[in-house]
């Protein structure tokens, strides 16, 4: 009786910590839910560990072709974070989407139009999305390496065959049988065949248990998108049809899939049951032969988990979208795109500026902007070429209006010395030049690019000749062009070829005044030398700075003061 009482109590203790659980799981589940609602759109706060920033590159990388942005203009305007910004998703895969959809601006209007229905359909059914999102959060992410990374690996385990593992099964029918004949060799049979399994199943589990995330992440994939399908979302029919084909030829790595994952595999939970499979994955190796299984359907269908992914990661891509416009308000418009030859933005802003000033701008040719230091030409640069970027990847800018034909974009702005290759700033920066020159002579298509300062890196006599030459070819009927220069001679020296845009300061009370307003015509202004004198340099060197210039503009010719 006393021992009745104390199982039953042992008993009772567990089901009340396991629906106390339950409750808690609950709750937490409900408290997510109401989030999606409440905070839909409210700034992300996600935090990027080094090794995790440079897992969501993966699937761009897997899908990299012609017309990307490539790292030179990543890296120039910043576009990390940018994404940042942009990173409302809940999963590897829509992280990783949404990395490749602003690296690959849309060449077609079919593209942006249905990505935009996505979009406002996700605005206008928040149960829906909610829904998606609750699923995506329930995918979740695979650690610190991409899925990509586990599939590429695949190969090092090689074919691997279950013969062995059915043989040394096999094995325990006869000493079964024989056991109750000879009772002392059956039992010894089957204890060697046990201690043999043991010993060959850890080093086999060891060799496997590297990959057992990338399977847990598919068997997850699989069931979210079980769960997708269920949910009728119009928009998004093409995609469901995809992803039933895609499912449908990985279906079979669900069946028997527990033996391979269980919540005891890589720590002991105290669990009776899962104490009691291990034994038996140890004893017969149950979860290895799966695992085989698993392992050459995989292999013959990585195309299948490809397309999965990207279908999911669309749908995850498009609510990020719709959250980013919820967080802008009304600052946002839905661009125009593949009419006339000119971009002509009203209003246009930078995202990563908390107290931004706007411009505008229409261009049928190049631009070029002239202004003194720190007064904003770059910045408008950046502006004008995030915005463009934006408009064919999520079909949103942050503008009154943007409207312009579609664009392969390039730019050549925040360069710097490549120690590692022993090249300098003025070799890194013709080549990136290069680049560009050479994408608007493969091209089909208009290619938008952006120079900042080009051939900062040499004297000045060749920078204005050779800068001259470079960005006049910079202006033929497919390549509109950006520049920013401190040279004030090439205004004059491509005014046939370039509009002049400048930006200006104010000087009051000692102190340089900017207003970041884009005006037409060349800058007038210089404030070099006022600098050094607001930063305290001795009064004797900004007066005979400012003589020699002066001397210079009068004469054209240097003279040390």
């Amino acid at each position: 009786m006393e021992l009745f009482l104390f199982f039953l109590a042992v008993g009772l203790f567990l089901l009340a910590v396991f629906i106390r659980e339950g409750i808690l799981a609950k709750k937490q589940k409900q408290r997510f839910i109401q989030s999606l609602y409440e905070d839909f759109g409210t700034l992300p706060q996600k935090e990027y560990a080094l090794e995790r920033y440079a897992r969501i590159g993966s699937f761009f990388h897997k899908h990299e072709k012609e017309g990307q942005i490539d790292d030179i203009t990543w890296n120039d305007l910043n576009m990390d974070d940018i994404f940042k910004r942009l990173n409302y998703t809940f999963s590897a895969s829509g992280e990783e989407y949404l990395y490749y959809t602003l690296r690959t601006p849309r060449q077609s209007v079919e593209e942006l139009s249905h990505l935009e229905e996505v979009t406002e359909y996700f605005l206008g059914h928040p149960d829906e999305r909610a829904g998606v999102q609750l699923l995506m959060r329930k995918l979740g992410y695979t650690g610190k390496f991409s899925l990509y990374d586990y599939l590429d690996n695949l190969n090092y385990l090689g074919k691997r065959s279950n013969a062995r593992h059915y043989l040394m099964d096999g094995l325990f029918v006869p000493f079964l049988c024989i056991l109750p004949f000879w009772y002392t060799v059956g039992i010894c049979g089957i204890v060697v065949l046990i201690l043999f399994n043991i010993i060959s199943y850890f080093k086999e589990k060891n060799e496997i248990d590297p990959y057992i995330t990338s399977f847990a992440y598919v068997m997850r994939l699989l069931t979210v998108c079980d769960g997708l399908l269920k949910i009728e979302i119009p928009p998004l029919k093409r995609e469901w049809e995809e992803m039933e084909r895609c499912k449908n030829g990985l279906s079979g790595m669900k069946r028997g899939s527990f033996w391979v994952f269980s919540s005891n595999r890589n720590a002991s939970t105290g669990n009776p049951l899962d104490i009691v499979m291990d034994y038996i994955r140890m004893t017969f190796h149950v979860d290895l032969i799966k695992f085989n299984r698993m392992l050459s359907q995989l292999t013959k269908h990585l195309a299948d988990v490809d397309g999965l992914i990207t279908c999911v990661g669309y749908v995850e891509t498009a609510i990020a979208i719709g959250a980013f416009r919820v967080s802008l308000g009304e600052e946002y418009c839905v661009p125009k795109l593949g009419k006339g030859e000119e971009l002509v933005l009203e209003g246009a802003w930078h995202p990563m500026l908390s107290d931004p000033v706007k411009n505008s701008i229409a261009a049928e040719r190049g631009v070029l902007l002239t202004g003194s230091n720190a007064s904003g030409k770059s910045t408008f640069l950046k502006t004008v070429a995030v915005n463009a970027i934006l408009a064919q990847t999520i079909h949103t800018c942050l503008a009154a209006s943007y409207s312009a034909p579609f664009f392969h974009i390039y730019s050549s702005m925040s360069l710097r010395d490549d120690m590692k290759g022993g090249e300098s700033y003025y070799i890194v920066e013709i080549k990136a030049l290069k680049r560009i020159l050479d994408a608007a002579e493969r091209t089909e298509g208009k290619v938008l690019c952006f120079v900042d300062e080009v051939l900062r890196g040499t004297n000045t006599v060749e920078r204005i000749a050779a800068s001259t030459q470079i960005l006049k070819s910079l202006t033929g009927s497919n390549i509109l062009c950006f520049a920013a220069t401190h040279d004030i001679e090439m205004t004059d020296l491509l005014r046939d070829f370039f509009d002049n845009y400048h930006f200006e300061e104010d000087i009051r009370d000692g102190d340089v005044f900017f207003n970041y307003r884009l005006m037409k015509g060349k800058a007038a202004t210089r404030n070099a030398i006022k600098l050094l004198e607001i930063m305290g340099y001795e009064k004797e060197i900004i007066e005979k700075a400012s003589r020699q210039a002066e001397r210079f503009l009068s004469t054209g010719v240097w003279e040390l003061a």
